[in-house]
């Protein structure tokens, strides 16, 4: 009987033991096994990764040839926008969404500062530009009251001329809808009075809402190109973009559809007038 008593109490004692083990292996199981399979079901991919930056969504926009050359119509483009007219010197002028907008918070940040801003000009497709090319080419668009056509009578003297003031169709940054003209197209009007102030303010705080000024003073660091433009201002974090796209799909060959295209390829348009620009801008 004693025997049994031993041989029962035995046998309880490994059940316990038995249930206690299950038990907390249980635990442990619900504990840790998650470390595996979570991190691997929820480890993101680079492309969501990269989601989470801002910036990088503006670095991913495709632009085709089309686009960087300005061969498409603007108002029927999804990313533009019709400029307000209090922002403007005329009704009617688009931007890209993303340029307006950061346009709208300088154009703020100015005003409590005392400095109006004004929009002078924005974006122009091929057509436009081919249209004021064409027109100086010709002679039927004078250029400081002269008929090109007839004073120079040489086809790339006569482009180079036309280049001081206006950009080949194609290869004008104004195609794009990330430049801005500010209040005046002459830059005698930056170096004094209100326009100084201005110029001053832009220079100090651009920046800061991403814009910089494309065609700064000609020199050793920008031998080539337009003339400096005080302003001409570009919106960096999609222009930037486009920019580089021109360095690795345009060539001179493509800058063409317009009376005298061919000094495209002579003056090489893509690397002294699209490329030389503001370092900042590159």
């Amino acid at each position: 009987m004693k025997l049994i008593r031993i041989l029962f109490f035995l046998s309880l004692l490994a059940i316990i033991g038995f249930h206690c083990t299950d038990t907390n292996e249980s635990t442990t199981t619900e504990n840790q096994p998650s470390a595996k399979p979570i991190v691997s079901k929820q480890q993101p991919s680079k492309d969501s990764s990269n989601m989470k930056a801002p910036t990088l969504e503006i670095e991913r926009i495709d632009f085709d040839v089309n686009y960087l050359m300005g061969k498409f119509v603007p108002s029927k483009h999804k990313d533009f926008t019709t400029i307000k007219d209090q922002h403007a010197s005329r009704s009617g002028m688009l931007l890209r969404k993303d340029t307006y907008t950061a346009f709208i918070k300088m154009y703020e940040a100015a005003k409590k500062d005392g400095v109006h801003l004004k929009i002078v000009s924005a974006t122009r497709p091929f057509s436009h530009q081919k249209a004021i090319w064409e027109g100086k080419w010709t002679g039927s668009r004078k250029v400081g009251g002269k008929d090109l056509s007839k004073t120079i009578p040489s086809h790339k003297e006569r482009a180079l001329e036309i280049l001081k003031f206006s950009s080949m169709p194609g290869s004008s940054r104004h195609h794009w809808g990330t430049d801005i003209d500010f209040n005046n197209l002459n830059n005698a009007f930056f170096e004094k009075g209100e326009g100084l102030k201005i110029y001053n303010w832009l220079v100090a705080n651009g920046k800061k809402f991403g814009f910089a000024q494309v065609y700064t003073p000609k020199g050793p660091e920008r031998p080539n190109g337009y003339h400096e433009e005080k302003w001409h201002w570009s919106y960096l974090p999609v222009s930037l973009q486009l920019t580089r796209a021109c360095k690795n799909t345009l060539s001179n060959e493509m800058i063409n559809g317009f009376k005298g295209e061919e000094q495209a390829v002579t003056i090489d348009i893509l690397n002294n007038y699209i490329l030389g620009i503001n370092k900042e801008c590159l």
